[in-house]
């Protein structure tokens, strides 16, 4: 038994290690790589400016598998608009009595006169909210550019390839590109710009607590996986009694002694790895917990390791950092009002905990979270249950953040006659993607042609910035 879970152990280490077989963990990639939209010359460009960024920030993607129903998380309190709602929603409405209102400022109404409140069970993301900490984005989506109902319906405007499905849409959230499906992500390709801006060049900016992921899969930088509960080492070499087997496994990495390519590329990759994860390791061990409590969910878990690697930054030497952690389950199309309520109260708590942990490192506006989604769901329902949407709210937390507001405009939510309706339900996103991110990166200190660069498509669209984050 112990040698089964060994064996699985390492082989899980080195499939996430070889991704960037060439350049291991954190260094930039050779020739193979594919450089996509970007160009050879923007990556060698990336490489070598030489300057280093003077602050710290960082970027925590929250991606919600699944495709969260973000209008039963922010739900209109008033009359006239719960009615409308209640009349779409049926048995799956939330109860009009057991919503925590949130009362934008004047200068971030909805701008469709409603009043909002948040579901019962995210009472922690009310409070950032109240507090200025937290605004919503209303209606999101994957576009190529604007479109219309009647567009949509006559087939007048393109709109990105297999609307409705998981794992397209999922990809497209996370790559914005629509018109490529073989695109790296918009996290890693920012990555890829700025990650020159590191004192540490041997460490990467991107980091995943989910395993390989596209969000963070750049051109020019490998994306950095940790687990949870600390770094993923191989247990191969601290097996007991592994004397003999360690020795030669470290005699087939000895710089300069393979005879082909890729013995050498993979000895290369290893031996950057181990250097990584030891390097990691250490820092983490140096800068020690954080002392906010966290969920002991498996967001909660992620948060927390997150906050870890902020604390450590010093210790590693970094500036800029991109993080992506998960939450799935969101995929309600049955018993919703069991699933969801719970998936909600973990959203809310851990993302209230970790905004506390930057308080504590004194990074709340250095550091800014947001959430990502499959899509949103459908205004109707099924039953018990709720369909593949298209546009969805979502939320952005931080110190940076103009919080407690709204920003967009919010949908329709009716069953007839609705003007954002794609045909069932599935409402059509006001604001893309690429706006989202671009208003993201240019916080993060992307400048206006590199943002031009990882988002061909916002070009499309009037509106370069959405207005949600502060200019810093």
């Amino acid at each position: 038994m112990k040698s089964d879970r060994l064996k699985l152990h390492r082989r899980t280490f080195l499939r996430q290690c070889l991704h960037g077989a060439l350049g291991g963990v954190g260094a930039y990639v050779g020739a193979h790589s594919a450089l996509g939209s970007l160009g050879l010359l923007n990556a060698a460009m990336a490489a070598g400016s030489g300057t280093i960024f003077p602050d710290y920030k960082a970027l925590v993607c929250v991606f919600l598998h699944g495709g969260n129903d973000s209008f039963n998380t922010i739900v209109p309190r008033d009359a006239a608009h719960y009615g409308i709602y209640a009349a779409s929603r049926g048995a799956l409405a939330v109860p009009q009595n057991q919503l925590i209102a949130i009362d934008p400022l004047a200068s971030g109404l909805p701008g469709d006169g409603a009043l909002y409140g948040l579901h019962p069970q995210m009472t922690d993301l009310a409070g950032l909210f109240a507090a200025g900490r937290a605004a919503i984005v209303a209606n999101v989506g994957t576009l190529v550019r604007p479109i219309t109902q009647q567009q949509y319906l006559q087939g007048s405007v393109p709109v990105p390839p297999q609307l409705f499905s998981h794992e397209d849409q999922a990809n497209i959230w996370q790559t914005s590109r629509p018109d490529d499906g073989n695109a790296s992500g918009w996290g890693g390709r920012i990555a890829d710009l700025m990650h020159s801006g590191n004192p540490n060049q041997t460490q990467s900016m991107l980091v995943s607590l989910e395993g390989q992921a596209l969000f963070q899969r750049g051109d020019v930088v490998n994306q950095y996986v940790i687990g949870s509960y600390g770094v993923e080492e191989i247990g191969y070499l601290n097996e007991w009694g592994n004397d003999a087997g360690v020795t030669a496994f470290n005699a087939l990495l000895q710089d300069g002694t393979q005879s082909h390519v890729f013995e050498r590329s993979y000895a290369r990759a290893m031996n950057s790895s181990i250097a990584n994860y030891e390097a990691i390791g250490a820092a983490l061990a140096a800068a020690g917990n954080v002392t906010t409590a966290f969920p002991d969910s498996r967001l909660g878990r992620q948060l927390h390791m997150v906050a870890r690697l902020i604390k450590a930054r010093t210790a590693l030497n970094m500036r800029r950092q991109i993080f992506f952690v998960s939450l799935g389950g969101f995929d309600t199309h049955g018993s919703q009002a069991a699933v969801h309520p719970g998936l909600l109260a973990d959203l809310s708590q851990s993302l209230k905990a970790f905004y506390d942990a930057t308080v504590e490192l004194t990074l709340a506006d250095r550091v800014t979270t947001f959430t990502a989604s499959d899509f949103g769901r459908t205004v109707s329902i099924n039953g018990d249950g709720t369909d593949h949407g298209w546009g969805g709210h979502h939320v952005v937390v931080g110190g940076a953040v103009r919080g407690q507001r709204f920003f967009g405009r919010m949908p329709s939510l009716a069953q007839n006659g609705n003007p954002d309706d794609a045909g069932y339900g599935q409402l059509i996103p006001t604001q893309s993607v690429d706006q989202y991110a671009a208003t993201l990166a240019r916080w993060f200190g992307l400048g206006e042609t590199g943002i031009d660069d990882i988002l061909p498509n916002l070009a499309n669209f009037t509106s370069r910035d959405l207005g949600f984050m502060t200019a810093t």
